[in-house]
């Protein structure tokens, strides 16, 4: 399912979540990661869906098991990009940002301010607000950045 680097940076990211150490994932683990990251008062509502996403205890083969069935449930990266191209006809391989977020904001699953916030962290636009949607889709396909790699 995973290469060898895989499976270390997703046992990275299981010790860095595991907050006390014990080998397991909780809600107590997860509360302190967001806060971690700067978002307070989480919902125990929420706290508890992550966890039922589980099968039990999330120990990291479990972790590991359910980002196996997260990645699998992506669409192949010419699937993903043959939606993108549909909004650039000119074939130039970026999107403006506005047009994107107005799209992201007022169609279908419509994002939240805060997942719009994410999103252009995570895939800034370049100076004269141009996303770069190859980029994205490599991303989605592959979890990291091909100048990365």
């Amino acid at each position: 399912m995973f290469d060898q680097t895989q499976i270390q940076e997703f046992k990275e990211a299981f010790t860095v979540i595991d907050q006390n150490r014990d080998g397991i994932i909780d809600k107590d683990d997860l509360r302190e990661t967001f806060a971690a990251m700067g978002r307070l008062n989480v919902k125990n509502e929420e706290l508890d869906a992550m966890i039922k996403e589980a099968s039990g205890p999330i120990n990291f083969t479990v972790f590991l098991t359910m980002f196996g069935e997260k990645l699998k449930g992506a669409d192949p990266e010419d699937v993903i990009m043959g939606a993108f191209k549909v909004l650039d006809p000119d074939g130039k391989g970026t999107i403006k940002k506005s047009f994107l977020e107005e799209l992201l904001t007022t169609q279908c699953d419509r994002f939240t301010p805060e997942e719009i916030r994410n999103m252009w962290a995570a895939f800034p636009p370049d100076v004269a607000g141009n996303v770069d949607y190859k980029n994205i889709c490599y991303i989605i396909t592959h979890g990291e950045d091909k100048e990365g790699e």
